[in-house]
């Protein structure tokens, strides 16, 4: 008599199956890796006429500035963009997946992305993996009933606010906002006001650093300010340019002859598989 086969319905979520394996290798001395801590600051305020949305441009890992001038605020459909926070391959990975999913729907339907349709999708993703998806992020973009603008966080929780900040900066943009906000700015009082939130963050936030990224959604615009501000600017680039005052000096040279090289091969061990 054959077996009848049961369907379970698939996972959803982040799989801890390898939890009970993962803490006996604990035990037995493995190391487990680190996480590195992650730094930037992202901001976003609604104005008279839409949605502004800032960012720095340094990437950290760990100590170390890996990047100068990279990009933060990432592209979700022409009305809607996002300002990631967090691991730089999640934020980039959630808001590409999301921006594709929009874009099949938008040829479904004929019609503009809303922003509750990306708030939905981007939170009930991020939900699933309870965390595990190191993603916070600043929503901000301007549809059929007019400008949103909501923070993500990594386990999925969300608000909607008139302004917000995110990242390890986020204190020091806040206590800019708190004080300048008010409803009713225009355009070129809302892109000071998140500028000088962005650079209350590079200044004082060691996680954020370089210059200063701004898009400015309108409704059927936006315009992406890439590099508004430079407050850190490189000081060893000139006009003329980077040149060195005199060639490289070579101290030592030694030549190893080529039998040698094969004698010390052929002597050594065999490889592991």
């Amino acid at each position: 008599m054959s077996k009848v086969a049961i369907e379970m319905p698939p996972k959803g979520g982040f799989s801890f199956d390898m939890c009970k394996r993962n803490d006996m290798l604990v035990k037995n001395g493995l190391k487990m890796p680190s996480f590195l801590k992650t730094g930037t600051t992202i901001v976003g305020l609604i104005f008279e006429d839409g949605v502004i949305l800032g960012a720095d441009t340094r990437a950290t890992e760990g100590p170390i500035v890996a990047d100068k001038n990279c990009e933060k605020i990432h592209y979700i459909a022409p009305n809607i963009y996002c300002c990631g926070a967090g691991t730089a391959a999640d934020t980039e990975a959630v808001t590409d997946m999301i921006s594709s999913q929009l874009t099949l729907h938008r040829y479904h339907t004929g019609r503009e992305s809303r922003v509750v349709t990306a708030l939905s999708l981007l939170k009930s993703h991020l939900f699933n993996y309870q965390g595990h998806v190191s993603a916070a992020l600043v929503l901000g973009g301007v549809d059929i009933t007019g400008p949103h603008l909501h923070t993500i966080y990594p386990h999925g929780s969300t608000d909607t606010l008139p302004y917000a900040t995110m990242g390890s900066g986020s204190l020091a943009a806040m206590a800019i906002f708190e004080s300048k906000y008010r409803e009713g700015l225009t355009r070129d009082e809302g892109v000071e006001l998140v500028a000088e939130a962005i650079r209350s963050g590079i200044f004082n936030d060691l996680g954020s650093g370089s210059n200063v990224d701004i898009c400015v959604i309108t409704k059927g615009h936006k315009e992406y300010l890439r590099n508004h501000m430079t407050p850190n600017p490189r000081t060893y680039v000139s006009d003329k340019g980077y040149s060195f005052s005199k060639k490289t000096e070579i101290l030592l040279a030694k030549i190893t002859p080529l039998h040698e090289v094969v004698k010390v091969i052929e002597g050594g061990d065999a490889m592991e598989e």
